[in-house]
């Protein structure tokens, strides 16, 4: 007998737990049929399982890393035409390993609309997903003309922290906050060295955001961006996530528009 056999009767109903005297097939009280909705529920419990790994692994991989590396990719459409696309990157580990996929929302007219006018300052939603297509992070940037903001929180919408642009004159200088608002670190950007952010605490530097060059064509032709991330020691997913979303923020502020960096 099949697996379906095996589970066709039974004394008590799986779903509204209606308990007969004799076996049954189908539910007297609430109608279910016993083999199917069993049948359901174990395709759900392996499902779920199997989601649950996918998400573990990426988040494991976050979890260990010292440093990544970001990469943007473009479409040949955008390079041709310069007509702004939504913004995709791929992040991988010093030996190029994938680690995630980070995708821009939107397929919507007025999205459309807002990235043909707005450009760099539109506001956005960004997915990071594991490479089995698990959502695991949330970017989520509202309008601002310059006290920019990055709120960053797990897929399913648990705040995790958020990045804000600070006032400066001749500085690029952002807060670090974990969930509570509390400050926890401060990206510097310092005035020689337009690629590069300083991870800070107090006075100390533990880390670093930095554009890499992506190469003459690359350059030229596009604004793509190549960035790398080394976090300060000892610190938690959490942390990881939030300094990880910031170098996106980074990118559309100071990089996005060729030819216009600040």
């Amino acid at each position: 007998p099949n697996l379906e056999d095996n589970m066709s009767t039974s004394l008590k109903c799986p779903k509204c737990s209606f308990t007969a005297n004799s076996s049954f097939k189908e539910c007297p009280r609430c109608g279910v049929i016993v083999s199917k909705f069993l049948l359901k529920a174990k395709s759900d419990r392996q499902a779920a399982s199997r989601d649950a790994a996918r998400k573990n692994s990426g988040l494991d991989s976050l979890a260990q890393a010292n440093a990544l590396i970001i990469r943007q990719q473009k479409e040949w459409g955008e390079i041709l035409t310069g007509f702004e696309t939504k913004n995709k990157y791929e992040v991988v580990d010093h030996f190029s390993n994938p680690l995630f996929e980070v995708q821009e929302e939107g397929g919507s007219a007025l999205t459309t609309i807002t990235r043909l006018f707005l450009k760099a300052l539109r506001p956005f939603t960004m997915h990071l997903f594991s490479p089995q297509g698990a959502g695991l992070f949330k970017l989520t940037r509202p309008f601002r003309f310059y006290f920019h903001e990055l709120d960053v929180s797990r897929s399913n919408g648990a705040p995790l922290g958020k990045i804000k642009r600070r006032f400066a004159l001749l500085r690029r200088i952002y807060s670090v906050l974990d969930r509570n608002g509390n400050e926890i670190f401060e990206l510097f950007g310092p005035l020689l060295h337009p690629w590069t952010f300083q991870i800070k605490k107090g006075d100390r530097e533990l880390g670093k955001i930095t554009k890499k060059w992506s190469g003459l064509a690359k350059e030229s032709f596009t604004d793509a961006d190549n960035f790398g991330i080394t976090f300060p020691n000892g610190i938690d997913l959490s942390q990881k996530a939030v300094l990880l979303g910031a170098v996106f923020l980074i990118d559309f502020i100071h990089f996005e528009n060729s030819g216009k960096r600040n």
